[in-house]
């Protein structure tokens, strides 16, 4: 492990080096995980401020009705049973099997998860955290179907927010909606609680259009095994188990993967990606071209109209 804290704070100076020739770099996390006060809301509780700065994540439960999840379902549900030529090329399909995988902006997809995206429920608890006006840099529905569903190696999402989309700071977080019952079985989220402190620039270089192979396999940008058997030694693993409904706030930097789905029960997720609104992009630090815009959005940015309203 290399571990550097010498980072300079000038605002326009990278904050977080990564794809680095030489080797693998660690550095302290230099960015709050609250930018705010912590002051409660309908939705977050101090306990909930403390625990998410803590671990790094959030697991919020029964916070839209019976009602509203089974519409959510069936909104999903048409949406994996489109024609592929009907979602067009924002749909990511498994390796071998060709099956659904992951659908990108999905809230221009549908318009029930377009509502999800700016509930308070949602994405309300996302600008609490942020203390700040939201907007979406990424949405996708996540498909792992029984049996073949593939694993997503462990790595942090800012690292290639930063490297390949210029994202400049740690400002932004993910919120998954179960749509399906997760349990340790089925391939759910795990999580590496207190790893959002620590940041791995990783090793290697950005290969051209490395977007077109990482959305199946991600291979660069990765915690080298040295440095994730540190922290799953020092933080622990925990997995993010709930009903259909369940929301999952994480850390743009918490490490985290899924295992393979071998079970016959499917894992679905809606997962929208909240960036402050004053953390927009720039070039990317790692990467000669930014990845498309439906992996990172950077035209025509404006703050979310959040509501709360019921979903139907």
């Amino acid at each position: 492990m290399n571990k550097v804290s010498d980072i300079k704070r000038d605002a326009n100076a990278d904050l977080y080096p990564t794809r680095i020739p030489g080797g693998e770099k660690w550095r302290d996390r230099v960015d709050p995980v609250i930018w705010g006060d912590k002051t409660p809301t309908d939705h977050l509780s101090r306990d909930d401020y403390d625990s998410y700065e803590r671990n790094g994540f959030l697991i919020k439960r029964d916070i839209f009705t019976e009602d509203e999840i089974s519409a959510l379902l069936d909104a999903a549900q048409d949406l994996r049973n489109s024609a592929p030529d009907k979602l067009g090329p924002n749909a990511i399909r498994e390796p071998g099997s060709g099956d659904l995988r992951t659908l990108f902006q999905l809230e221009q997809h549908h318009d029930l998860f377009d509502r999800l995206s700016r509930s308070d429920r949602v994405a309300g608890i996302a600008r609490a955290i942020l203390n700040d006006d939201v907007y979406l840099h990424q949405s996708r529905l996540n498909y792992k179907p029984g049996f073949t569903g593939k694993e997503f190696y462990w790595h942090s999402d800012f690292e290639t927010w930063h490297a390949e989309d210029g994202m400049p700071r740690m400002r932004a977080l993910s919120a998954s909606i179960l749509l399906t019952d997760n349990d340790a079985l089925n391939g759910p989220l795990m999580l590496m609680p207190g790893s959002q402190m620590h940041y791995v620039g990783c090793q290697g270089e950005t290969p051209e259009n490395n977007h077109q192979s990482s959305l199946k396999k991600q291979e660069i940008g990765t915690p080298s095994p040295e440095a994730l058997d540190w922290m799953a030694n020092k933080f622990g693993i925990e997995y993010a188990a709930g009903k259909a409904g369940t929301v999952i706030f994480f850390d743009c930097n918490t490490i985290h993967g899924s295992n393979g789905n071998i079970t016959p029960f499917p894992r679905s997720n809606a997962f929208f990606v909240f960036n402050a609104l004053s953390n927009q992009p720039r070039d990317p630090f790692a990467a000669d071209e930014p990845r498309p815009e439906f992996l990172g959005t950077r035209s025509e940015i404006e703050a979310l109209r959040i509501e709360d309203a019921p979903l139907k």
